[in-house]
């Protein structure tokens, strides 16, 4: 076993050394044009999407709890006609 381990590694290297285009991806080698490269922007740019459709969300959320309060006359925690912290 203690034999069989140092081959194994040195096989794995020699896999993993072997493999040019394994390295990088197409916008690390220069072609910015691929079609890896600009599928990599889309799923950037569909990421991003989704963290403004959140951010978007939560404030759409805390607006509304705002405009529900002040239309059933219900005093904001904070304000100063709040009964429970005067």
């Amino acid at each position: 076993m203690k034999r069989l381990l140092p081959v194994l590694s040195f096989l794995a290297a020699l896999v993993c050394a072997s493999a040019i285009q394994a390295r990088a991806c197409a916008a690390c080698f220069g072609q910015s044009d691929s079609a890896q490269a600009q599928g990599m922007n889309a799923g950037i740019l569909v990421l991003l999407g989704f963290v403004v459709l959140f951010w978007v969300a939560m404030g759409s959320f805390f607006v509304f709890i705002v405009r529900r309060g002040r239309l059933h006359g219900e005093p904001l925690p904070g304000d100063q006609n709040d009964p429970q912290h005067n």
